[in-house]
């Protein structure tokens, strides 16, 4: 018996189009991919610079929510920062230690009095230092009337109930120091204290503690900083003058801080200068 045969079928020359069709799909799939990873990528670049920026006090939404780095009593938009100062140079060449004659950093004709402009810049700039040495937890900063005040918390820089500086914290108060130099304003180094009672062989009251500390960050600033003996002075206000009440151990550390005031023209009015003293 004969065996049919079935019929021999002509060959699909269209079969490409499948292939070409999940081809198609897929490149499809991957650009969908690639612009939601673009716009999730955008939101939390967004989100994070916003975060940054209500931190250091320039949004104004941070003024109705709790207080950023950068406090002022009225915030303004900070102006440009210029390129030089972006970043702090910490490698930038210091002067030799030991006490300097003169103006700090050259020829103060070429220099400049800051003011609430100069100060701003300073502490924009100072701030995206801090960011880049791990720093910006351990050094509030603020512009009031009385000038720019840096304010150098124990935690980041002395061990308790010591006035010794910590070593770690040498490079990063060289690159605040080499970021202040370029301006004639004078300087008051202020030391404060918590309200806890300190009496120990070497500090008899919390007075002796603070006066030490501001002691010691200027003898840092003239011998290793290279500023001007006669721009500096120093202040011991113990536990007297907190900035929030000693209650909890966080605001206590608070407390326990000392401030570099960079002192603008009016309040450096009232700082101590050489008279002179008519002999009758």
């Amino acid at each position: 018996m004969a065996i049919k045969r079935e019929p021999e079928k002509h060959a699909n020359h269209e079969r490409w189009l499948v292939s070409y069709g999940d081809f198609l799909t897929l490149l499809f799939a991957v650009f969908v991919a690639m612009y939601a990873m673009g716009q999730t990528d955008k939101k939390k670049a967004e989100e994070l610079t916003q975060s940054l920026r209500e931190s250091f006090g320039y949004s104004t939404r941070a003024s109705a929510g709790q207080k950023g780095v950068l406090q002022s009593q009225d915030i303004k938009p900070i102006p440009a920062i210029k390129p030089e100062m972006a970043i702090i140079p910490v490698t930038a060449k210091m002067p030799p230690a030991g006490p300097r004659q003169g103006n700090i950093g050259g020829d103060a004709g070429s220099k400049q009095m800051a003011g609430e402009k100069e100060f701003r810049e300073m502490a924009s700039a100072i701030e995206a230092y801090l960011i880049k040495q791990g720093f910006q937890d351990k050094v509030a900063l603020s512009v009031t009337q009385r000038g720019l005040v840096i304010s150098l918390k124990e935690a980041g820089f002395f061990d308790s109930g010591s006035a010794k500086l910590k070593q770690d914290a040498i490079t990063t108060l060289r690159g605040i120091a080499t970021g202040l130099q370029q301006y004639t304003n004078r300087f008051r180094i202020e030391g404060h204290t918590d309200s806890q009672p300190i009496h120990s062989s070497q500090f008899h009251s919390n007075w002796e503690l603070s006066t030490a500390r501001a002691t010691s960050v200027i003898h840092f600033l003239i011998n290793s900083a290279g500023f001007a003996p006669e721009t500096l002075s120093a202040v011991g206000y113990g536990e007297f003058q907190p900035l929030v009440p000693n209650d909890t151990p966080e605001q206590r550390a608070k407390n326990r801080r000392v401030d570099i005031v960079v002192l603008s023209a009016e309040a450096s009015g009232g700082e101590a200068k050489p008279e002179t003293i008519n002999h009758h």
